[in-house]
Formats: C-alpha cells, structure tokens, sequence
C-alpha cells in the first residue's frame, strides 16, 4: 500500500507549477509548503502563484544560507511544514543540506540531461553544443555533491537536426519531464524507488551558459561546432559574435536559427565581417552563411541586435525601415489596451521603453502575451513578433502595421517612387512609372524607359521605365526568396484576407483605376469601371474564397498484407509564377491570372503589355497598401521580346500564364519547353462563330449580335469573329444593325455618353485599316465602316460591317481583333454544313447561337468546338465560370476552380504501417 506523502516542492517556473498540479491529483500525497524564490518587484513567480490558488503555504526565500551555513531562520520555517520528501522540480538556488536532509525520506531532484554526463546548470545547452546523439532527463537522490546523487530514473530521446534548446525542451524534456517526476513521487510512495549510485566514468562537469563569456561563439572550428553552439543557445539566451563594422568600431549580435548548409558559397550575397573569421560572412537572401575551417556552411537565419530579432537577410536593410509615427486616435486608445496587457504579465508600470525580457519574462509569457493580444484585437501574431520586437513602443509600432494590413491600411510604410500625376476626368492622380520589384518601384537598368501614349489624342502621356532581362532577373529572384521565405510564413486564411484586403483597395479606388485604364487604354470610362475593374475586383474576391479550400484526396488502394497503406494526394503551389498579358483589358488580364496564382501560394512577376501598364503599375502600389510581402509581387512593363521572352526563359520560373496571339503563343510554349519544361497555359487567338437561326428573338439577336463585335471597340478576345445569319432574317438583321451604328456616340471614352471608344494603339490600328481593305480585295461587300473616323484625332477606327463573306476569304479565316462585323448567309435547311463551316477554324475560343429551338441550342452546344459556348446571349463572363479554348485557341483555364489547378502541382503521398 502507498505511503502517506507529506512533500515539500522546493523550486520555481512553470516546470514546477506543472509537477505541483500533477501531485496535486493523487489522493495520498499532501504538499505541505512550497519554498521559492521571492518577488521580482511586483512580478510573483507562477510556483507561488498556484501554490496560492490552492491555498498552500507558500515562503519566498532570497537565500537558504550565508556564508556555507544554513540561515536559522530559513531552517525554521522550512521544519515547521513536517515534509516527509522533498521535491525540487527546478530549483536555481543552492539548498542546504539539512534542508535536503530534513525530509525523513530525502529529496528527489530533476535534471535535464542523461546522467553523469553534463553535470551542472547549463546541461540542456551542452547537450547539443557537445553534438550527443541522444537528450534526456535524469531523477536523483540530493547528497552534499553537485548532481552526483544516485540516480532513480532517466528517460532518454534521439535528438534531431532541428532541435534547438528551446525545441528538445518543449518536445520532451519539459512534457516528459513532468510525468515523470509523478512516477518518481509514485515509486517513493510504493516503496519501489532504487538508489542507482553514479558512475563516474563519462561524467562531465560542463561551465555555466549564463555567464556572457561563456556565450562568445568561436569561430575557427569546424561549421558542425559552430552549429552545434548556436543552437545550443536558442532561443535563450543566445550565441555571442561580434561584427566588424566598416567605421572600424564593433557591435555585439547574437546568433539564432542556425542549421547547416549544404548548398555552397553564395554569389549573390553581401559580405559582413565577423570576429574571429578569416573570411567574411554573406548576407544573402536566406540568412547569414559563415564558413567554418573545414570548407563546410552554416546558415543563421535570425540575429539579435541590441534588443531586436531581425531576419539575418535583412541586416542591410534594418536602417531603410522608418517606425511608425503617425498613430491615430483609435490606434492610441489600442496603446492604453495593450500596455494593460503587459503590465499584467510584467506585473510593472510600462514605458515606451520596458524591455518585456529584461523585465524578467519568460518563454510562457511569451506565449501569454501573443494569446492575448491575439484575442484582444484580433491578429495574426506569432512568438517570433514578441522576438523581433521585445521593446513596447516597438511592439506596438509592430501590432498597429499589423492591424493596419488587416484593414487594407499601408502598415505605416510610405511608399516612394517615381511618376507622374495624371489629370483628367476631374481627378488628380499620381501614378508610378518605374518597375516594382521586391516591394519597391525602381528604375529599369541604364534608367530604359518607353513611352505611353495616349490613343485618344495620339499624345505622349508619360514614360515608363522597360524592363531588361537583368531586370527580370531580379524580379525573379525576389519572388523566388518570398516564395520560400515570408510568403511560407502567410497561412492559407491569412492569403485570403491579404486577397480581401486588396480588393478592399481596388473597390475604393475603382474610379481612379477605371480613368487610368480608359486613358492608358481607350477603354470606355463607363465599361471600364463596371467591366475592367468591376470584374477584377469579383476575381480577386472569388479567389480569396478559395484560398483555405484547396485540400487533396484520401485515395483506398491495394496494400501488401498484412500491412495497411494510406495514400492521399496534396495540392501545393508550383512556386515562381511569370504572367504575360495583353493591352485589351490591361487589369482585367491581370486580375484573371494573379488572383487564382496567388490564391494557390505561388509567387509572381507579371509583364504587362507594354503599350498600356500603368492601371498594373497603379495597382502595385495598392499591393503594398494591402499588406502583401514584399517579392510576392512583381510588376515589371517592358517589351514582350526583351523582358516578356527573359521571363519564359528564366530557370527559375516554374509556370508561365499568357494571354495573347497564336503565333507568339507557341514560341512561348517552345520557350517553356526548351528552358526547364515549365508549365504553361495559354489563352490565344480566337475567330468565334455566332450562328443566328430566323427562329430566334431578333431583337435580342442584334443587340447581342452586336455586343459580340463591339464590345470593348473589339478589343475582345471572345469577339464574334464571324457571324452566321439565317438567309431568311439576313437583310433584316443587317439593316437593323446598321441603324443601330449609325446612332452609336464615337468620341472620347471618359465622357459618360460616349459608346465607342478609340483603339489601343497605332500599330493595331492600321492593322484594322489593311484588314479591310484586304477584304474588299478579296471581293466581300463593305457596307459601313473601313476607315479611321472623319474629322477626329486619335486611334478612332469606324465600326465596319462585311457582308457577302465567302468561306475562303482572308476575313473569314483570320482574327481582326477590332470592330468588324463578318457576316455570312446560311439556309436554314442545312444545318449540318453550317456546323461544319463553324468548325473549319483552327481558332476554339468561343462560340454562340440564337434559338428558340432548344434541341438546335443543345445540338450546337455538342457538336461546337469551342472551349466556351453562349446560348442566345454573348460575353457573358463570370468569375466562377472557367474560360479557356481549344485548338490553336490554347489549353488550360482562366476562372473559376479549373483555373486554380494551372497554378497547383499535385503530390502524392503513400504510407505503409
């Protein structure tokens, strides 16, 4: 039967707290006292704090003894409780040893390593400095020696290459530990309880790790060692290095987060001189490489600077990041919150300047801290935030870019750049001309740049910096560094409210966004902002929704009895994503592709078209102002040779998504082939058949009819680009339609009444010209249109209408891409050879019919070739609709669910066990 415990727990820390609470459940065993250590100014220790919870009488000792000898007093106190064991969970002070003696069954000690191998106060940190194979724990007897008491039980793990002091601590020294002290007090209660006396062969005696000489990392050792000590010190309190500054002075780091680095020297890196070290240090994109004296690397991906955690990576940019200043009353009213939270864990009143550590908080204060500031406002917020800002008015800066990222705010960061400000539609706005790379706008290289035009008056607008393939280069690397670095620390839900924030962004701007697109782009005012920045901003917030949805499948396959096997699949993102896209719908385009690329966790660069940019460049600037990291996105104008061909060939882009003519979309493909077979999907040319039946609603007919032509000056992708017309209702339709055009308002897009704006550029412009002459060449019947619109300057280009169309016809064969209405005849008795003439394409873009015949509908709904098919309507496009064609039109989607798979690799998983 068990004995009765009277027990003593001499200790402190929430180790201790933890073992006290777990004695606590057993029914014979009653805790007399606990003897700890006293109050650092208001800040109780939390053995004390439980101890009180549970009404157990608590003594607050500064010290057992003076001079070698036991305070009477002290003694007193302690023999007044009646211990029959004392228990010393964790314990910092020396205890004497009628105290350890006192107790008629003795004392029982914890300690965090395999005894008699790293004897003393540091033997976690020793325990990995020393690169032992296994960790572990030990329980003994006290005795008058320093941890040479027999042992009563040790409990042993492997160690990992990951495992930090802090890590092999909160895995298993601290969980196990605990429990195990509850058998240790269960075997002295059943008698059962051996007294293991300690060899002495393997013992160790390893210097205490709190004093700062000891911390003082040396670096002329193999990069194992040096490993091995930096991790041995992580996170508490740090491995010591000195930097030699280039004013010739020195400042003190300290080093976290090291792991070896197999990858070789970096070409790419800055060079920082370290102590101690031969050769220089490089800060280069994942941390700080030092090289030891074998040749080997070791990375450190954190670096303490005074009281601040910074990412290694970042040194050379620590000076450029400005604090916040600019609080607003609400955020200051936050201030009043949050310094309530501190002084509850700190148990002191809180300056701007109260260091949360060196006011004696701890690794669970930590924790306290990011939870209740988590629940108080409602963020983000990891450890690693406490870390990199320990300071209050630091941390506070830190939660206010925080929220503000949250709200769709700038985080405090004044965005700089280059640009101009654009006047029109009553409006001032400034728009961004340079490149953006790694969250900043900078020149292109030898400061190139091209110049926009604007195609309602044919007048230079501003000039934009053009991307080189050096350009890329860094564009590339940037999101590369992201991808594997910040953008992998955002959680899925966290991606989504990043999506939501900028669509947030992109609503409160829309109308600024709408006259920059119809000024770069000659877009209608009116269906720019319902159409090119409406739908794009539906995009944005569709894909947000997606972002925490995207999961894999458990798949039941045969396994090798008498195993079992699980197999499931896991949806990751394919990594660096370069987007190519075209003039017509300049953030549209964008939107498309980006949303459902950053949706699946990827990163990018996109090329806009070079004739029409600055709505893109417009909207990196509001990228930054949502919240995103810096390298996750890139926007980058240029020319399609020059910087849209470096982008399908840069090695380290692993996805190409591009949108635009056939010819240029199959050098793409072979440039994704030959460079390291990357993915690719194309949307492309397209000569999409509408067949109009004499059944059909005309009315609606011709007002569709001409929507498929018009829309957008025929700047359309989707573009009915020939139009079939049952004989029988022909001249109706035509006469119909071209009364409609002669009504149509052709003029200046930001004026509200105008329907038809100019085309994009010069080049396309006089394409339409040749076009049509080529047609009345080839012997159609031009019944309106042709020519540039009378008395106007600009890129205005008459909506045309061809009649007579035979099948062989230039015209009939190729994509004008511009306003001009193909129309051919058809008997309404031969369905079959008109099926047949929309289907003698190469082009499977889209497709339409007009019917009241629902058997025609589905018949022509069958039987097209075409990746996208309209039933008695046209160019309607949803968000949630995949879009995407066949044959010369290109593969893979745009929209919808479909389009997040040209952005996910699949991997699949198998586990036998």
């Amino acid at each position: 039967m068990a004995l009765k415990l009277r027990i003593a727990i001499i200790g402190q820390s929430n180790f201790a707290a933890d073992v006290l609470e777990l004695l606590l459940e057993r029914s014979n065993i009653q805790i007399v006292g606990v003897f700890t250590i006293p109050d650092k100014g208001s800040r109780e220790d939390v053995l004390a704090t439980t101890a009180a919870a549970h009404k157990i009488p608590v003594f607050k000792f500064s010290s057992w003894r003076r001079k070698g000898v036991a305070l009477p007093e002290v003694l007193a106190q302690y023999k007044s409780v009646g211990a029959t064991l004392n228990v010393l969970p964790y314990c910092s002070q020396f205890i004497p040893m009628e105290v350890i003696d006192g107790a008629s069954l003795g004392s029982i000690c914890y300690h965090p390593s395999i005894l008699p191998r790293h004897r003393g106060a540091s033997a976690i940190s020793w325990t990995l400095i020393e690169g032992d194979e296994v960790a572990g724990f030990s329980i003994f007897w006290a005795d008058d020696g320093l941890d040479t008491g027999p042992l009563l039980l040790t409990r042993q793990t492997n160690l990992e290459p990951t495992d930090t002091l802090d890590s092999i601590y909160k895995r298993f020294l601290y969980p196990e530990g605990v429990k195990a002290m509850g058998v240790a007090v269960d075997m002295v209660a059943n008698g059962t309880a051996p007294k293991i006396t300690q060899t002495e062969i393997g013992a160790t005696y390893d210097p205490a790790m709190f004093k700062a000489d000891n911390q003082l990392i040396n670096l002329q050792q193999p990069a194992e060692r040096i490993w091995n000590f930096v991790r041995g010190l992580d996170s508490v309190p740090g491995a010591i290095a000195t930097v030699l500054l280039q004013d010739g002075t020195e400042e003190q780091i300290r080093l976290f987060g090291a792991h070896l680095y197999s990858a070789g020297p970096v070409s790419n890196g800055q060079p920082l001189r370290l102590k101690g070290l031969t050769k220089p240090a490089w800060i280069h994109a994942l941390g700080l490489l030092i090289e030891g004296t074998d040749g080997a690397f070791v990375n450190v991906r954190r670096i303490k600077r005074g009281s601040k955690v910074i990412n290694a990576n970042e040194w050379f940019k620590q000076a450029e990041q400005q604090p916040i200043t600019d609080f607003s009353e609400d955020e200051l009213s936050k201030k009043g919150i949050l310094s309530a939270i501190w002084q509850a864990i700190l148990k002191e009143p809180i300056e701007d300047s109260t260091d949360f550590f060196a006011a004696g908080a701890g690794s669970m204060d930590v924790v306290r801290l990011v939870e209740e500031v988590k629940e108080a406002f409602d963020v983000p917020l990891e450890n690693d935030n406490v870390f990199m800002a320990p300071v209050f008015e630091e941390f506070f800066g830190q939660l206010v870019k925080i929220l503000r990222q949250g709200s769709g705010g700038s985080g405090g960061q004044q965005l700089i750049y280059e640009g101009f400000t654009l006047k029109a539609n009553k409006r001032e706005i400034q728009v961004p001309t340079q490149l953006f790379i790694d969250g900043e706008f900078v020149d292109a290289e030898g400061k190139r740049t091209l110049e926009i035009v604007n195609p309602t008056d044919e007048k230079v607008l501003c000039k934009v910096a053009c991307a080189s393939p050096k350009d890329v280069d860094k564009a590339v690397k940037a999101a590369h560094a992201a991808f594997y670095g910040s953008w992998k620390q955002v959680s899925a839900r966290q991606r989504g409210q990043l999506m939501l924030n900028l669509a947030d962004l992109m609503e409160k701007h829309k109308e600024e966004l709408a006259t920059i697109e119809s000024v770069d782009s000659g877009a209608v005012y009116t269906l720019a902002l319902k159409t090119h920045i409406g739908m794009s901003i539906d995009a944005w917030r569709y894909f947000a929704g997606w972002c925490d949805k995207i999961q894999g499948n458990t798949i039941p396959v045969n396994p090798a009895r008498p195993n079992n096997v699980l197999t499931f699949t896991r949806k990751e993102p394919i990594g660096v994503c370069g987007l190519v896209t075209p003039w017509n719908y300049p953030l549209m385009m964008l939107s498309w592709k980006m949303a459902a690329c950053i949706a699946a966790g990827n990163t990018c660069l996109i090329k806009p078209a070079q004739t029409c940019p600055l709505t893109a460049l417009k909207f990196a600037e509001l990228t930054v102002k949502a919240g995103f990291p810096p390298g996750v996105i890139n926007v980058l104008p240029g020319k399609g040779s020059d910087a849209g061909q470096a982008v399908a060939d840069h090695q380290l882009v692993r996805k190409l998504g591009f949108t635009g003519s056939t010819p240029i979309g199959k050098h793409i493909m072979k440039s994704c082939a030959d460079s390291n077979l990357k993915k690719c999907s194309l949307e492309l040319g397209g000569k999409s058949p509408l067949i109009i039946f004499a059944d059909c609603d005309l009315d609606k007919a011709v007002k569709h009819g001409m929507s498929s032509v018009f829309f957008n000056k025929g700047e359309n992708c989707i573009a009915a680009g020939r139009l079939f017309v049952e004989d029988r209702i022909h001249d109706e339709f035509v006469r119909r339609v071209l009364k409609d055009l002669r009504t149509m308002t052709i003029g200046d897009p930001l004026n509200r009444s105008t329907a038809h704006g100019p085309q994009n550029h010069k080049a396309h412009f006089e394409k339409l010209l040749e076009f049509c002459e080529r047609g009345v060449k080839d012997g159609a019947t031009l019944v309106y249109g042709g020519c540039r619109v009378p008395n106007l300057k600009g890129y205005f280009f008459t909506p045309t209408v061809f009649t007579n169309v035979e099948d062989d016809m230039f015209i009939a064969q190729e994509e004008s891409f511009g306003p001009i209405m193909i129309i051919s005849k058809f008997n309404g008795s031969d369905i079959e050879s008109v099926m047949q003439r929309a289907n003698s394409t190469e082009y499977g873009l889209a497709s339409g019919v007009f019917t009241k015949d629902i058997s025609k509908a589905l018949s022509f709904a069958d039987r097209i070739e075409a990746g996208t098919v309209f039933v008695n309507v046209y160019n309607k496009t949803d968000v949630a609709a995949p879009f995407g064609g066949f044959k010369q039109s290109g593969y893979g989607k745009d929209l919808g669910q479909e389009a997040l798979n040209e952005y996910l690799k699949t991997k699949c998983v198998t586990i036998e066990y």
